[in-house]
């Protein structure tokens, strides 16, 4: 289960954003867990809301001004309800002065305050993004992931049916690697996985014969990458017998793979002596680009093959 600790949260955004803990020092332990934020109706962050509640609520000086012009009664039931509403922490944004009555609040309710001097829409954008990938559902899959032509692809396969040397020639090809043997996987939104490295891992490629590579000093900056959204498997295997000839040559149903609830495309790559790999992902990884642009040539084929035998029986 991903979780968000108040702690690391103002630790890892303190010099990005400029925050200061103003008060509320007693709610450091607070944590915000996935499956809560999953089960809740609450949005992640926004300007301060007593009605529909934010996990991190934001405090600008419009909210602040409504704060002060309300009688200590009404006040008094704002933070109230405040208070129920269960709120990680409270950000000033953009405020020159904290109010009293605001600092009192927050250590009362051991809830975490922090001052920012950046405008409030930045301030919620940079959380926000923060927050999601921190509680972003995670998985691990065996494989090498690569940055090929600009598309985030997988190649999976048996142990030593040749990922670690094809994911080099790729490289030398002008291709980026992103993991080698495990690749963690983050869905950092309902439609996209995200794919990083094992900081343990990361830059290292280890090929047969050769031991572990470190690929960023070999080739450079730019044959790493720190992350990349994945859009594509390729499958290397084997065929039984080592015969092509009864495989299927025309696949009419484009395959996928779910993971964490996505689909992933799926291309499957018979290996034989004599074939070029690299120019075979190279080229799965156009045709991918082209199905997103809703360009499908097995669909034209097909569409031209079914014109041809109507012009001939007309």
């Amino acid at each position: 289960m991903a979780q968000v600790y108040i702690q690391k949260l103002f630790q890892d955004k303190q010099e990005r954003l400029g925050l200061t803990w103003v008060a509320g020092s007693d709610g450091a332990d607070r944590v915000l867990e996935s499956e809560v934020v999953n089960a809740s109706d609450k949005g992640l962050i926004g300007h301060l809301n007593l009605i529909h509640p934010n996990w991190v609520q934001v405090i600008s000086n419009t909210e602040l001004d409504y704060l002060r012009n309300l009688d200590p009664a009404a006040l008094g039931e704002a933070f109230a309800q405040l208070q129920a509403s269960g709120s990680l922490c409270l950000i000033l944004a953009g405020v020159e002065e904290v109010p009293p009555e605001l600092i009192a609040y927050a250590n009362h309710s051991r809830t975490p305050l922090f001052l920012s001097p950046q405008s409030s829409v930045h301030l919620m954008w940079m959380v926000r993004h923060y927050i999601i990938k921190e509680l972003a559902e995670s998985t691990t899959r065996h494989g090498v992931f690569l940055d090929v032509l600009g598309v985030g692809v997988m190649i999976t396969g048996d142990s030593g049916v040749g990922k670690s040397e094809l994911a080099l020639e790729l490289i030398t090809r002008g291709n980026g690697l992103v993991a080698d043997d495990i690749t963690e996987l983050y869905r950092i939104s309902p439609e996209t996985l995200e794919g990083r490295c094992p900081d343990l891992l990361r830059d290292f490629l280890e090929v047969r014969g050769l031991g572990v590579l470190n690929i960023r000093t070999m080739f450079g900056e730019t044959a790493v990458r720190r992350k990349k959204s994945l859009k594509l498997i390729v499958h290397l295997h084997r065929p039984g017998g080592g015969d092509l000839s009864k495989m299927e040559r025309l696949p009419f149903k484009a395959s996928f793979q779910d993971i964490l609830g996505v689909q992933i495309s799926t291309v499957e790559i018979p290996v034989m002596a004599g074939r070029n790999l690299a120019v075979l992902v190279e080229a799965a990884a156009r045709n991918f680009v082209l199905q997103q642009r809703g360009i499908n040539t097995m669909d034209e084929f097909i569409a031209r093959h079914e014109q041809q035998m109507l012009d001939q029986s007309a």
